[in-house]
């Protein structure tokens, strides 16, 4: 019996040190916990609407962070007219494989401005922190896989919300900028997809799809959240949500929003991390990468 009992021993450890070893799946490695350190890492920098010393301060946060995990970064900075005049915004835009010269196929979005809040200090902690802070983690995780990171391109626009009230004018500039580039040059049909985040860090999770979002890409996300037994986090809002979303699927780039728009503090100076926890993070991060793995990469 202890003869036995020993082989057995040496054939167990023989496969944890030989190429039986099977790796976990990369969306166990999402933390919500580096997430949400990375919100208040942008929350302590205080209101960032575009302009603002503090955005200033973010990008720069952005920028060391996703570089730490092996991302390249550009600045797309570019003008627009406001009802407050014109503004200076910076989009940035994170690639990886450039040994390779691959060409990025799928887009992961989130804003990372604030609200102009002429009193008051508007913080942002779910509305542009947390789809930021779950951005720059998930680049964490997809860098260390460099095959599947070459197929993403990771944008975080400035100017998503609008200074008076969301129109054709006022609201979405950097999206809205970054898709007519993309038009413009004829290279959206590069990007067979993407997944915007936004607002999804809220403790009561329950993530809420436009109902005009693609279907093949819904059913993608709906079915990820089954396969982890998570799918009573997601379900379909009431009526259809004007995001950055809407200016890549314009553009012809099929493009879901990952949105909790039940969210009381929306647009209030309560938006504060108190009401946002690292489950919701991971949750949202797991799902959107058993679909990126699964499914939107393949």
């Amino acid at each position: 019996m202890r003869g036995a009992v020993n082989v057995a021993a040496l054939i167990a450890l023989g496969g944890c040190l030989g190429g039986n070893h099977v790796a976990p799946p990369l969306w166990n490695d999402v933390s919500g916990e580096n997430a949400l350190a990375h919100v208040q890492k942008l929350v302590d920098l205080g209101p960032r609407p575009p302009g603002s010393e503090a955005i200033e301060k973010s990008r720069d946060y952005i920028t060391r962070q996703l570089e730490s995990f092996g991302w390249g970064v550009q600045r797309q900075e570019f003008p627009g007219d406001t009802p407050r005049g014109r503004k200076q915004f910076v989009n940035l835009i994170a690639t990886r494989g450039t040994e390779k010269k691959s060409t990025p196929s799928f887009l992961l979005c989130s804003h990372y401005d604030t609200k102009t809040f002429d009193t008051g200090s508007f913080v942002g902690a779910n509305d542009g922190g947390s789809s930021t802070g779950l951005l720059m983690e998930l680049a964490r995780v997809f860098g260390k896989q460099p095959d599947l990171a070459a197929k993403l391109e990771l944008v975080f626009f400035d100017g998503e919300e609008a200074y008076e009230h969301f129109t054709d004018t006022d609201g979405l500039y950097g999206s809205r900028y970054f898709a007519r580039q993309l038009a413009d040059r004829g290279s959206a049909h590069q990007f067979r997809g993407g997944i915007l985040f936004d607002m999804i860090g809220d403790r009561s999770l329950q993530v809420t799809l436009s109902p005009d979002s693609p279907a093949e890409l819904a059913a993608g996300i709906f079915g990820s959240a089954d396969a982890l037994k998570l799918r009573n986090h997601f379900t379909y809002f009431g009526g259809n949500i004007l995001d950055d979303h809407a200016p890549l699927n314009e553009a012809g780039i099929p493009t879901i929003d990952l949105i909790d728009f039940d969210y009381p503090p929306w647009h209030t100076l309560n938006d504060t991390m108190d009401k946002i926890s690292a489950e919701s993070l991971r949750i949202v991060g797991a799902v959107a990468t058993h679909y990126l793995v699964t499914s939107g990469l393949k």
